[in-house]
């Protein structure tokens, strides 16, 4: 077998046998492209939430004169 040493490597890359750069890039692009799509869906799914409960009704059953003082300062 060949025996793979650092001077074939150079070799190989600066003749243009190791070009995997292409593949680099699209594994790059589809980190991003799934980092700023979680992101979106993040913030999507954070606004629909936040409207839920904007939309709900308050339950008065927990509420005390202390709680209700306590919650306006």
């Amino acid at each position: 077998m060949d025996e793979l040493t650092i001077q074939t490597l150079i070799k190989a890359q600066y003749s243009g046998a190791l070009d995997q750069s292409s593949t680099y890039i699209n594994l790059v692009m589809q980190t991003v492209a799934v980092l700023v799509g979680g992101i979106v869906m993040w913030r999507a799914s954070n606004a629909i939430h936040r409207k839920k409960q904007k939309e709900r009704q308050q339950n008065n059953y927990f509420e005390t004169p202390y709680s209700r003082h306590w919650r306006k300062k």
